[in-house]
């Protein structure tokens, strides 16, 4: 029997539903999105099912069944649109090259939507015990280190390798963890600064690289 066949629980009021409402396409695929992203965030990934998103979106459980189809293609959509929400709001990637810009906005990103935030780590944590979750999460996930690396080799001289791409991201990665779990955006917003610090060590130590004559290389004489 369903929870709604059963009525309330005893002692408590009836079930306070948000009022349901047309949306057009567009709108509607976005609140739906977003309401999927609200549900794991808050409840896990256990908790996401169509009924579940209808309601957190008031709208009706067809629609989600039209726009996605099935729980996974909603799933790897709904981290899809965190990611770019992400990706738009950090200023991971702000294509200036200037190390004062890089990540700026970060504390204020998980302040303002830190359910956008826990959901990309529920799933996370979830591909772990469904490896199934793993090969979208990965792809999807290329995206930040993708943008961090483009930065970064406009910042740095000598460009960026991907081991050193990971590093500064698994240091925001965890900046934005830490300021999920505790608060205290001010400590993110320091820690960053520290980040750019060394950020700056080793684009002046680009710029102070010799640069060599290639009339003089080993392979070049004889």
């Amino acid at each position: 029997m369903t929870a709604s066949a059963e009525g309330p629980e005893e002692g408590k009021g009836p079930e306070v539903r948000k009022p349901r409402r047309r949306m057009n396409y567009g709108e509607g695929r976005e609140a739906l999105l977003n309401a999927a992203v609200r549900v794991v965030a808050r409840g896990g990934l256990r908790k996401l099912t169509y009924r579940a998103v209808a309601q957190e979106a008031g709208t009706t459980h067809g629609l989600v069944v039209h726009h996605f189809g099935s729980r996974d293609a909603l799933i790897e959509e709904a981290l899809a649109h965190a990611i770019r929400t992400s990706l738009s709001t950090s200023a991971l990637e702000p294509g200036t090259g200037k190390v004062d810009d890089f990540s700026v906005g970060v504390s204020d990103m998980v302040t303002a939507d830190p359910d956008i935030q826990a959901f990309q780590y529920e799933l996370l944590l979830e591909a772990r015990r469904r490896p199934e979750l793993l090969p979208q999460i990965r792809a999807l996930y290329d995206d930040y280190f993708d943008a961090t690396e483009r930065e970064l080799s406009r910042m740095l001289p000598g460009g960026s390798g991907r081991p050193l791409t990971r590093l500064i991201f698994a240091a925001l990665d965890g900046l934005v963890l830490h300021q999920l779990v505790f608060g205290e955006p001010e400590t993110t917003d320091a820690a960053i600064e520290e980040l750019r610090g060394l950020l700056r060590l080793l684009a002046a130590d680009g710029d102070d690289a010799p640069v060599t004559d290639v009339e003089d290389t080993p392979e070049n004489k004889g």
